[in-house]
């Protein structure tokens, strides 16, 4: 790998870290999408960095895809975080005790 290599691979594996420390680290709920987007970002940037360092189309193709399926879980979770907010009047996961029977 060349230098500029390196340094996409290690500012996506920064990007990722810090992504999975604030997801696993905190407890409000908005906080937790946009960890998951950091991390997802931190990926396409790994997987298009590859991509075109091997002259190859198909990172860039999966990283479609993935903005696809990310945006599908942000409108998805954005509905269900909106929805509870309106019965709990807040966004700390620990009070997301709803779906319990």
């Amino acid at each position: 790998m060349g230098a500029i290599m390196d340094q996409y691979v290690i500012l996506s594996c920064l990007l990722f870290g810090i992504g999975a420390i604030g997801f696993l680290t905190r407890r409000n709920a908005l906080i937790l999408f946009m960890s998951v987007e950091l991390m997802l970002n931190a990926i396409n940037l790994m997987l298009v960095s590859f991509s075109h360092q091997r002259a190859d189309m198909s990172g860039q193709v999966m990283v479609l895809f993935i903005f696809a399926v990310a945006a599908a879980e942000v409108a998805v979770g954005l509905a269900i975080l909106i929805s509870l907010f309106k019965h709990i009047k807040s966004v700390d996961i620990n009070k997301f005790n709803l779906l319990k029977w």
